[in-house]
């Protein structure tokens, strides 16, 4: 029995969030459109396992030592896998053509398709505000000539002159029990019991071609970075024209030059010269809405902030509202000062440092109305 806990690489003890998480992280690196064909196995492999943990009933199951997505899988109590006369009705049905209640038949063409992996990168002020990206796939799409039949010129699939329509052959074998009756897929028609004698040439009668298209994505204002979204849909078109499976895309919010985000909150940095730190200044810096003054105010400190409310990320969950954007004051202190300048900030320490000895420590930032007094008294000895 596959351990699906190592294909995942989690803990027995895992939690459904930490199943959900190693299963992205899982499919991304898997996806065969993204890892290649070679992964497809692999791929499988992920999905079987998180088919299995992601449902509490067949997760307890497969912990007690059976495997849901085994058929043979031990299932009302009878040893080896039997659970009654269903198990027995498809064995004696695989020897006896169905006699005993097997439900072997034809297999459709058409066959649902499977979901794809993308991804795409988008500036945060598509972030702050949504918009739309566009991706492209390269995945299997409906064949336009033969509009997902498989036989050229609208031709219909003619029933295989070999199983007769049935899908599955029967022939006599020889056991230690005697001679017995079996039966296998018609490898005339490959059990579908119907055959294209003449197959479209764009898609060989699979009623679908490998294409590579562009996808619109409505990107949602206020997405995080990371995060996936799913378009129904607008996957991998099946075998036969069969509905297409999902596609999903994983959305990666780039750096930005200006801020960084934290949740729904904004943050830059502006670097002001000391004299605007000590007498006030207004300044204006560039936001995601434009121009806005900011107001910094007498005394500023190093790394002071001042917060400019409703103007940062779109809250996804309450519409309208935004997080703000809060601006990191950085004091800019002059390495060249003029004779004059010097002369005054001499007097201004001789004043009021004269009878400083040490400085002050301690485990937390001094408090705000002690900073403000500091830059109070130079702003007096510079007037």
């Amino acid at each position: 029995m596959a351990d699906y806990y190592e294909v995942l690489g989690i803990e027995r003890t895992a939690s459904e969030e930490e199943i959900k998480k190693a299963y992205r992280k899982m499919s991304r690196k898997y996806h065969p459109d993204i890892a290649g064909p070679e992964f497809e196995d692999k791929f499988k492999e992920v999905n079987n396992a998180y088919e299995v943990l992601s449902d509490p009933d067949k997760r307890r199951m497969y912990d007690s030592g059976v495997d849901p997505n085994n058929p043979n899988a031990g299932a009302g109590g009878f040893p080896g896998g039997f659970s009654g006369m269903g198990d027995m009705g498809d064995i004696f049905g695989q020897f006896f053509g169905g006699a005993f209640g097997g439900s072997q038949g034809p297999t459709p063409r058409t066959q649902p398709g499977r979901d794809a992996l993308a991804s795409t990168s988008i500036d945060l002020k598509t972030a702050v505000f949504g918009g739309t990206a566009h991706v492209k796939i390269n995945t299997f799409g409906l064949c336009q000539e033969c509009g997902g039949s498989g036989a050229q010129n609208g031709s219909q699939p003619v029933t295989c002159p070999q199983c007769h329509g049935q899908g599955f052959v029967q022939k006599v074998v020889r056991t230690m029990l005697g001679q017995m009756m079996t039966s296998a897929p018609c490898e005339r028609c490959e059990g579908h019991g119907t055959i294209i004698e003449n197959p479209c040439p764009s898609c060989l009668g699979h009623g679908r071609v490998r294409t590579t298209r562009s996808v619109g994505v409505t990107i949602p204002a206020g997405i995080s970075d990371n995060a996936r979204l799913r378009l129904a849909g607008q996957g991998e078109v099946g075998e036969g024209g069969g509905t297409a499976g999902d596609l999903y895309i994983d959305v990666r919010v780039k750096p930005d030059k200006q801020f960084t985000r934290d949740g729904d909150d904004l943050h830059c940095w502006i670097q002001v010269p000391m004299s605007w730190a000590v007498l006030g200044h207004d300044v204006d810096i560039d936001t995601f809405d434009g121009a806005k003054t900011v107001t910094i105010p007498e005394g500023c400190q190093q790394e002071d902030t001042v917060t400019l409310k409703g103007l940062g990320v779109s809250r996804m969950r309450q519409q309208g509202e935004r997080g703000d954007l809060i601006a990191h004051i950085a004091v800019r202190v002059p390495t060249k000062l003029s004779e004059h300048e010097r002369k005054l900030i001499q007097e201004f320490s001789d004043s009021h440092d004269s009878d400083a000895s040490h400085v002050a420590q301690g485990s937390k930032p001094a408090s705000a109305g002690a900073r403000k007094g500091f830059f109070s008294k130079l702003k007096d000895a510079l007037s």
